[in-house]
């Protein structure tokens, strides 16, 4: 119960240090969140992510998604699911995706694609 009680006000000590720092810079903790969040955003890291959504996506027969297959002609989705899949990886990637380029976004790999350069311009931005 000691160890347990020590290690939180360790983190609560840290954590109000910390603070402390940012405090005089607003901006500098909203770039360092910003920074922490996507620094992993790699079209490596994130295509395995994309699989498993599409994957788990009640419409679709998880053994014929590739990096490759294409949404419309071989996973048979309609626009509506389309919409609804590009919906979840906008909430999954924290992105927005306008509907011009999510027409363009026809299977795996271009939504992977998609989503770390545009995560990648976040950065630079």
């Amino acid at each position: 119960m000691h160890s347990i009680r020590k290690s939180i006000l360790r983190h609560m000590n840290l954590r109000r240090s910390t603070e402390r720092w940012f405090a005089s810079d607003v901006n500098v903790l909203m770039q360092s969140r910003c920074l922490c969040s996507l620094t992993s955003a790699s079209f490596d890291h994130i295509l395995p992510q994309v699989i498993g959504m599409v994957k788990n996506y009640n419409r679709i027969d998880a053994s014929k998604v590739t990096k490759t297959a294409d949404f419309q002609k071989d996973l048979n989705l309609d626009s509506l699911d389309r919409a609804e899949l590009i919906m979840h990886f906008e909430a999954e990637f924290s992105i927005e995706i306008p509907e011009e380029k999510a027409e363009k976004l026809t299977c795996c790999a271009d939504v992977a694609n998609y989503i770390a350069t545009e995560s990648d311009k976040r950065l630079i931005g």
